[in-house]
């Protein structure tokens, strides 16, 4: 009788396994079967600093995208990750060796939304390849657009002078334009079609003393710099009387844009960007 039960308990945790596997699947069995979604407005905003920093690289559908990431449903450390603590020293440091840069702006609790975006993600199920035309918009309004929010910053005889022939993907360009920074392609030794200005920082210590640097690496426990002279300089956050940190982004206009574009804005930019060549 014991063994009986002991039987149905096995088929019935079986079953459940399989039960959990889309229809048509090779023996229809998922080793990591989907995570519940407990705060969706954190995997919205997951979704959105993933599409900003990640998706040149890794795909819209993090299976692996045009730069040559790796797909990261399947990658070990998302699998056992729970809540962005394995992703953070891996974002944070990047990957050199494989063509992943460093995104040291990008804090605990934004990786722990990035991470709440990719744990959302079905692991079984799968996405074919994109060759959408994304210029499909009217460059004559994204100019428009252009002159009204951007030449501030930017200019086409400038900074963006022919970069249509330096960037000939339109993906890649509006990737480009929308997110600089946010990735060029695994492994390319090539010079950036745009230089872009490192994030510097300044701490300010209880005694007033500033100290001011680029940006190597911030999290809640320390921030790391180094001075113009070269020298590397640490300081712990997680003290009494930490030092006071302003961190100084020359990205950040384009991080408040993107809470404002309209898609037809992005179109229109984007099939105006592909005219300066």
């Amino acid at each position: 009788m014991r063994s009986f039960i002991i039987a149905i308990a096995v088929l019935g945790v079986t079953a459940a396994i399989y039960a959990q596997a889309p229809p048509g699947g090779r023996g229809g069995f998922i080793a990591y079967p989907q995570r519940p979604v407990t705060d969706p407005v954190a995997v919205e905003r997951g979704k959105a600093l993933y599409g900003v920093n990640c998706t040149f690289c890794h795909g819209a559908d993090a299976r692996g995208g045009d730069g040559g990431g790796p797909n990261l449903v399947r990658s070990q450390n998302v699998l056992d990750d729970q809540r962005g603590e394995l992703l953070v020293p891996i974002v944070q440091n990047g990957r050199v060796e494989s063509g992943m840069p460093k995104f040291p702006s990008l804090g605990l609790t934004q990786v722990a939304d990035i991470a709440a975006f990719l744990h959302s993600i079905p692991v079984g199920s799968r996405t074919g390849p994109s060759n959408i035309n994304i210029v499909v918009g009217d460059a004559g309004a994204g100019e428009t657009y252009f002159r009204t929010r951007c030449a501030s910053c930017h200019s086409v005889q400038g900074d963006l002078k022919g970069i249509a022939s330096k960037i000939v993907d339109p993906r890649l360009l509006q990737q480009t334009w929308l997110m600089p920074g946010s990735g060029g392609g695994r492994g390319s030794t090539a010079p950036p079609p745009v230089v872009l200005k490192p994030a510097t920082v300044t701490v300010t210590l209880p005694t007033g003393e500033k100290i001011e640097g680029v940006l190597n690496r911030m999290d809640d426990f320390v921030v790391s710099l180094r001075e113009a002279d070269g020298t590397a300089r640490a300081f712990a956050l997680d003290v009494p009387n930490a030092p006071k940190v302003e961190v100084h982004d020359p990205l950040q206009p384009h991080k408040d844009l993107l809470k404002t574009y309209a898609d037809a804005d992005i179109h229109n930019v984007t099939a105006f960007m592909v005219t300066l060549k």
